[in-house]
């Protein structure tokens, strides 16, 4: 193998803004370098909340990075979403320490997207081996790539990477006119049902679509409220910290679609949205007030409406949820990526994967046997 070279930076914020999202493209909002610095310079994911930014890079002759790792350094498996604390709990019982570890991920963020950031594709296999270079090199139990695109799978898999299987619930935009031509596609039950949950919820609430500078401090502070409240009942205490939010609006509000419900002109829920090149992106919720049917109208239903509104092919609206199948939301695969150098640590881990690939699988397939639309014939 050619000597690769590579070099880590100190943090996101150390790397140029528009070298950086040469490599990303401008599809995926939360691998922007305003989203991820975002969350550095706000004290969300920095190494005393067990997120140490390594960005590794491989630049190209001009000087310029030809591709780039959203690396992390890890001291504990919070805010991953592709769960592995299973794997750690073995390793230290076997006398390892699997912390630290390294990962390449949008940090608290189970959307997937591009983990290697190519200006130009012949970088990937040089990231790949950089990554691994750093494991070996720091002592480190391994790397997981989380979330990662489906055509950057043969990347990994390439290096032997070990792929796993896991699964979300997205909405496909079918052409629909509206939200009525959507319901138009379902079962008459399925149909009956959501209106009655739509008009139980709308009922109660005036609901507010809000991006770009209509989102002021005040928006921000109310959903930090909401955020708070999740988080807390979730995790024990959010991931994010309130200056995140406004540091959003500043750098990226006019890809921010904020979704607020109002009781007696007073809000009372929220749903934030990140708006993609072709993807409505659902990531936080959250109320003070409890009201039937609401969650699923501003998390799913209004999504739905405005993906359809500003033309979007799909809505991914999150991790997990058996609950959306029946609005809507169809099970797809997700995938992840896992390099351990330990043989037998890694021939433990391989057959699990094995064994939950192919769990996962027939249950997406029984799941989407379930999906509520018409059936032809």
């Amino acid at each position: 193998m050619s000597e690769i070279f590579a070099r880590v930076a100190p943090s996101i914020g150390s790397i140029a803004a528009a070298d950086w999202d040469a490599c990303a493209g401008p599809d995926n909002p939360f691998l922007s370098h305003a989203f991820l610095s975002a969350l550095e310079d706000s004290g969300s994911a920095v190494s005393r909340a067990g997120w140490q930014p390594v960005p590794i890079i491989v630049d190209g002759d001009d000087g310029k990075p030809d591709g780039i790792l959203p690396a992390y350094a890890k001291s504990h498996s919070q805010g991953e979403y592709v769960f592995d604390h299973a794997w750690a709990d073995a390793w230290q019982r076997a006398g390892g320490d699997y912390y630290p570890k390294l990962q390449i991920a949008v940090p608290f963020t189970p959307v997937p997207g591009p983990r290697l950031l190519l200006r130009d594709p012949a970088a990937a296999p040089a990231l790949i081996a950089a990554a691994e270079a750093m494991v070996g090199e720091h002592d480190l139990s391994s790397a997981h790539a989380t979330f990662i695109t489906e055509e950057q799978k043969p990347f990994f898999e390439a290096a032997g990477w070990m792929i796993r299987t896991g699964s979300q619930f997205h909405w496909h935009n079918e052409g629909y006119r509206d939200f009525g031509d959507f319901l138009a596609a379902l079962s008459s039950r399925k149909r009956k049902a959501i209106r009655k949950e739509r008009e139980a919820a709308q009922a109660e609430v005036e609901i507010r679509h809000l991006t770009g500078t209509e989102i002021g401090e005040a928006e921000w502070d109310a959903f930090w409220a909401f955020y708070q409240d999740t988080g807390s009942r979730k995790w024990g205490q959010p991931y994010l910290t309130r200056p995140f939010f406004t540091m959003l609006g500043e750098r990226m509000g006019d890809r921010a679609l904020l979704m607020l419900a109002y009781r007696h002109g007073q809000p009372v829920a929220g749903a934030l949205n990140l708006i993609g090149g072709d993807t409505l992106y659902g990531r936080y919720w959250g109320c003070t007030e409890e009201i039937p049917f609401l969650h699923f109208e501003l998390c799913y239903y209004q999504a739905i409406d405005a993906a359809i509104t500003h033309g979007l092919s799909r809505v991914e609206a999150g991790a997990q949820g058996e609950h959306k199948l029946a609005r809507g939301y169809r099970p797809v695969p997700t995938w992840s990526a896992h390099y351990i150098p330990h043989a037998g640590f890694r021939r433990a881990v391989e057959d699990f994967i094995v064994r939950e690939r192919r769990a996962m699988e027939e249950q997406i397939e029984l799941l989407d046997e379930m999906a509520p639309f018409r059936k032809e014939g």
